[in-house]
């Protein structure tokens, strides 16, 4: 294992964001902190509970994972497309650095940067909504597993993409409508019987239900069945990068 090559790129990617701290931290946090005021404060003090647990605090996680979900997609992608747009990756595929270092080095950097980003959320909520955590170690680590997923995800989309254009196409037009359909403010349960057994298709369902359950106890699916769709998820993406490494798929053409 090269040490030194995987500190390199993930020290280059945080420095990165301590640059650009503003839209790569301030900015999501700010807006999360405006949905807290809407739909905890505003809408939420005329809303009742939802399984013993007041509207605004049943929508913490949702609103954690809405932000998790895009900012993990996001630094990854970018942090991987901008070599190729600048020519840099040559470098990076001409070096002592095997593809699995040099996904430690970029998915690591912005799995960081994704979980500062969610625990920044969580104590901005406390401002605006009392909650607890009854499990904290599961949080954790649903917060981590989630975050590399997603960064491995978004690292696949930063190959994939031949322009920045590419690089929003599958966060806006998949992830969010997935991340708003997904539980984030409701409950499946709360929805007829058949649109329940349709939201069961929706991967972002299990992410959000094993999240909430970390915080209250509650949850729309097993616990355990939402961290085993997770974690396939995350072999899958792992795959995935694993053959456009080999294959040098929109890597050497």
């Amino acid at each position: 294992m090269n040490i030194p090559a995987v500190r390199a790129i993930y020290r280059f990617e945080m420095a990165r964001t301590f640059r650009t701290l503003t839209q790569s931290i301030v900015s999501p946090v700010l807006s999360t902190s405006l949905y807290f005021i809407v739909f905890g404060t505003a809408i939420g003090s005329r809303m009742g509970h939802i399984g013993g647990t007041s509207y605004g605090a049943f929508i913490i996680p949702g609103l954690i994972m809405l932000s998790l979900l895009n900012e993990s997609i996001s630094n990854a992608s970018f942090g991987i497309y901008l070599p190729k747009w600048s020519g840099t990756i040559y470098e990076l595929l001409s070096a002592p650095v095997s593809p699995l270092e040099a996904v430690l080095g970029y998915v690591g950097a912005a799995a960081t940067k994704s979980v500062m980003l969610g625990l920044l959320i969580l104590v901005t909520a406390r401002f605006f909504v009392p909650y607890s955590i009854l499990h904290p170690v599961w949080m954790v680590a649903f917060l981590l597993l989630t975050a590399v997923t997603f960064c491995s995800f978004g690292f696949i989309i930063g190959l994939w993409a031949d322009d920045f254009q590419k690089l929003q196409v599958i966060p806006l037009m998949i992830v969010t409508p997935l991340t708003f359909l997904g539980g984030a403010f409701y409950s499946i349960g709360m929805l007829p019987p058949f649109w329940q057994k349709v939201a069961l298709f929706n991967p972002v369902v299990y992410l959000i239900s094993g999240f909430r359950w970390s915080f209250y106890g509650q949850s729309d699916v097993n616990v355990i069945l939402s961290a085993g769709m997770t974690t396939a998820f995350l072999v899958l993406c792992g795959v995935a990068i694993a053959w456009i490494f080999h294959s040098g798929y929109k890597l050497r053409s």
